[in-house]
């Protein structure tokens, strides 16, 4: 595709507008193809002059360029090679150190500039270039050495209105899903003298946007695998277990007795109180409040904070079979006495392999019947 050579003069901030724009419109036409994209993926610099116009000052063209670049980071191949060095090198210059033009720090210009039109798909395309787990580290470096900070994109996405041209910032949610993969960030967001967990744990309940909430629950979800945290997420610090279990109850009424024993938020729920309509979402609830159950002290709190009620009714109004067996994994722990347990940590358990492909054919099998 010669074509493409010669449409490299085009693809710059200084080109004439006119055959500017007739390149960005033809860049983002073949990026919403497959086969389009395997072309590109052969020019990793004609997609970086493609990053370099998202910083274009003509909104149109800047428009077209980023959604090009949502689409081309779409494929785990595109992203990888945006993160790549040789996306992130500016044009014709040797020396990358303390370089701020690769895609993360165009992308995080764009969606921490209060007045920006381009805010949500810079969203769009740091969500998708953080979606494989191989990839945020290198997306962290890169933060890192941005004139930006993790920091301002949390405060970003917890203000009530960040972005004057009506942008939602929705897809920060999935982006802090997909890096908290990594344990570095994870010890960022359970950091105890920064409460970064607190302030993102009331969007468990944001019924706006199932993008944003189930991000969120995706994160908390992932967070739970350090079980040297789980004392601390459940503790009155942070009460996590609330934000889990709201979700996940009903407008159901229950004897002063069994209400007493529950967290206060979750006692006289109003008559119209709604589950999760989210079928993923609410799997994704039900397996952190699983991992949550790995420490003996953990299952102790739950009982005692009556988690079982809870967990009784949705059973008994849950149709989707993947949820169910989901609240089922968790109830069968619960139910259950430490000595019928027989192990303080469940985590330390060590399942032989044959076992463990058993019980995943015996879960497929109840969720395909």
């Amino acid at each position: 595709m010669d074509e493409l050579s010669d449409m490299m003069n085009f693809l710059s901030i200084n080109a004439r507008l006119d055959l500017k724009s007739v390149a960005c419109q033809y860049i983002l036409g073949l990026t919403g193809s497959e086969g389009g994209r395997e072309v590109l993926l052969k020019r990793p610099v004609l997609v970086k002059c493609v990053v370099d116009l998202i910083r274009d000052p003509v909104v149109n063209v800047a428009k077209d360029a980023i959604l090009s670049i949502v689409n081309f980071s779409a494929d785990e191949r595109g992203a990888r090679m945006l993160l790549a060095e040789e996306c992130c090198q500016k044009l014709g210059q040797d020396d990358t150190s303390n370089q701020r033009d690769d895609v993360v720090a165009t992308c995080l210009s764009a969606l921490l500039d209060p007045e920006c039109p381009l805010a949500d798909p810079a969203c769009m395309v740091l969500s998708n270039v953080t979606r494989l787990a191989s990839n945020v580290e290198r997306f962290m470096y890169l933060v890192e050495r941005s004139d930006f900070s993790l920091d301002q994109i949390i405060t970003a996405f917890t203000k009530r209105i960040y972005n004057k041209k009506g942008a939602n910032l929705h897809y920060l949610g999935p982006l802090f899903s997909n890096l908290s993969q990594s344990i570095t960030v994870r010890t960022f967001l359970m950091d105890r003298e920064r409460c970064v967990i607190q302030r993102l744990l009331p969007f468990t309940g944001f019924h706006q946007s199932v993008v944003r909430r189930g991000g969120i629950v995706g994160m908390i979800k992932n967070c739970t695998f350090d079980v040297e945290n789980h004392s601390w997420l459940l503790s009155p610090e942070v009460d996590v277990l609330p934000h889990l279990l709201l979700p996940l109850a009903g407008p159901e009424e229950f004897p002063d007795d069994e209400v007493d024993n529950l967290p206060p938020e979750l006692q006289y729920l109003p008559q119209d109180k709604r589950r999760e309509p989210d079928p993923d979402i609410r799997k994704m609830l039900l397996e952190t409040l699983l991992q949550l159950c790995a420490l003996r002290e953990s299952r102790e709190l739950m009982r005692s904070r009556n988690v079982y009620l809870i967990l009784r009714e949705l059973h008994k109004w849950e149709e989707d079979r993947a949820v169910l067996l989901a609240c089922e994994n968790v109830i069968d722990i619960l139910i259950r006495t430490e000595e019928e347990i027989g192990e303080s940590n469940l985590r330390s358990i060590d399942v032989p392999e044959d076992l463990q492909n058993k019980f995943q054919k015996m879960d497929e099998d109840f969720v395909n019947t």
